[in-house]
């Protein structure tokens, strides 16, 4: 065996290695960083959850930057997770906003993630719906309702194998049902503010 070709293949795997331990860390990172932005979302901490959110997305782009000569490490399932993380967040800051929903071109991730991050933001949007609803705001929880329709509905069309999508099929389900839970909630308090109605009338 030529030592020159083993010296070549050390150095090949030295590189990955390298950018497999930048991109391990920097996922990290990102998830946590999301995190805390949806978090400070739900608090109305407007300005503390933009800062979370793009510092995600800067993490991100050094996690691209990091793996450019390596796709067995971009398309990894840390990366994956970490760039759904980020739609999720990007998705929930939009619908809280009352802002366009970010596409997956906007965010520059791959589309498979960012289906798992739309289907991610419902959850989000359930909370929020049942915060507005305790605050007595029946048409905002009516408008986040409808906009949870409809990411369920635009994944509900993606119908592709599982191992195409990383089991979108589940992540739908799930939104589905957090639908219906939030449309049974929603139901329950219009009923009980129409009751009220009627009793301050009589």
């Amino acid at each position: 065996m030529n030592p020159d070709s083993i010296d070549k293949i050390r150095s090949i795997l030295d590189a990955r290695f390298a950018a497999r331990e930048k991109s391990i860390t920097g996922s990290r990172k990102v998830i946590r960083a999301s995190a805390n932005g949806i978090r400070a979302l739900h608090r109305s901490e407007w300005d503390k959850a933009a800062g979370l959110i793009g510092e995600a997305g800067a993490l991100l782009d050094e996690i691209k930057d990091a793996s450019m000569d390596h796709p067995e490490i971009r398309h990894a399932g840390f990366v994956s997770d970490a760039a759904k993380e980020y739609a999720e967040a990007r998705v929930t800051e939009a619908i809280f906003k009352d802002e366009p929903v970010p596409t997956f071109e906007d965010l520059g991730i791959d589309p498979v993630p960012y289906l798992h991050g739309l289907g991610e933001a419902v959850g989000e949007m359930r909370r929020h719906m049942l915060d507005l609803l305790r605050d007595e705001k029946i048409s905002e929880a009516e408008e986040t309702l409808e906009e949870m329709d409809n990411i369920v509905d635009l994944l509900a069309g993606i119908d592709y194998p599982d191992g195409m999508t990383k089991s979108l099929r589940r992540t739908t389900d799930v939104s589905r049902s957090l639908v219906e839970r939030s449309r049974s909630d929603l139901t329950a308090t219009v009923v009980q503010e129409r009751l009220r109605e009627d009793l301050r009338g009589s």
